[in-house]
């Protein structure tokens, strides 16, 4: 796991910091970590949901492909991997 990945799931972050992160995860084409972010129950919804927008503006139509499959992930979420794919 990247450091910008660690830095996202640590709970004693602050928000900008954890959203500069998911940014970089963004940048450095971090798709797997992107989407275990998403699926990552503990995670507020602000970054899950900002992970995966990131999955959308990366185009990464495998990892999408598998959160609207994911029947455990939180329907809005899954949703909207749905609509991307």
């Amino acid at each position: 796991m990247s450091e910008a990945f660690r830095t996202v799931v640590k709970s004693n972050v602050d928000r900008d910091a954890r959203l500069a992160a998911i940014e970089r995860l963004v940048e450095s084409g971090e798709k797997t970590n992107l989407r275990v972010l998403v699926q990552t129950a503990g995670l507020r919804g602000t970054f899950r949901r900002q992970a995966l927008e990131g999955l959308v503006e990366t185009n990464a139509r495998a990892e999408l492909q598998l959160l609207a499959e994911d029947r455990a992930l939180e329907s809005s979420l899954r949703k909207e991997a749905q609509r991307a794919v």
